[in-house]
């Protein structure tokens, strides 16, 4: 399991990098190595502390963003947000490229401060949801069960609150003020990706209805 997590996050990520570079058409961009640094390492940390105390969320974690059992709904959510990054990160090299934006150096560290925010909203959220799956599903096979403690005592799905943050914090990080254009599209896919998630869950997960109605909030506290 630990060679597979080297291998996914080596690939994953490195992918990412060749993509950034190759768009921006040079290698000396700090921005874009303190990125993939900050994403690897704790990353990677995170991998090897869920293979000592959670194997099998860890394995669930690895396993592709599109699966057989996985919803039809998420399975397209899935695709799209997966070509839109790539897409991102595409325009933000090429924002690094020809110069369309500049980011003061103080800015792009709280960009590096609110991916931090949003792994550590990601690791709170996995160590209290052992079915934290990356797909829309329901895990009977390890008898999953309604998760009411760590962050999901404030929302409904936190793991989704933390990721604003990142989708915040990686234009801001890389330098690309227009890189933020593809914020409002990543939020409204989340927001429709929680409409299908909860659809699932209340359709399957006995005990959801009642904690939905105990916890209000989806996303943001006092907002949706």
């Amino acid at each position: 399991m630990v060679r597979r997590l080297i291998v996914r996050t080596s690939v994953w990520f490195g992918a990412f990098g060749v993509i950034l570079f190759a768009s921006a058409g040079t290698v000396d961009w700090p921005g874009a190595w303190l990125y993939l640094a900050e994403m690897i390492g704790p990353g990677f940390a995170i991998g090897l502390w869920f293979a000592k105390h959670d194997p099998d969320l860890l394995n669930e974690r690895l396993r592709p963003l599109v699966q057989r059992d996985q919803t039809p709904a998420d399975k397209v959510l899935m695709s799209l947000l997966m070509a839109l990054i790539l897409a991102w990160l595409v325009f933000t090299g090429l924002d690094r490229r020809y110069g369309w934006s500049s980011v003061p150096p103080w800015v792009q560290l709280l960009g590096a401060a609110a991916i931090g925010v949003s792994m550590y909203a990601s690791f709170l959220t996995m160590r209290a949801n052992s079915f934290a799956a990356p797909v829309v599903k329901i895990q009977r096979e390890r008898g999953q069960s309604v998760i009411t403690t760590g962050p999901y005592r404030y929302v409904r799905h936190p793991m989704y609150a933390g990721a604003m943050f990142y989708f915040l914090g990686m234009p801001l990080l890389l330098g690309s003020w227009w890189g933020l254009v593809f914020v409002p599209v990543f939020m409204a896919l989340l927001a429709v990706r929680i409409v299908v998630e909860e659809k699932t869950l209340r359709a399957a997960l006995e005990g959801y209805d009642d904690y939905a109605a105990r916890v209000r909030y989806r996303l943001l506290p006092g907002v949706w």
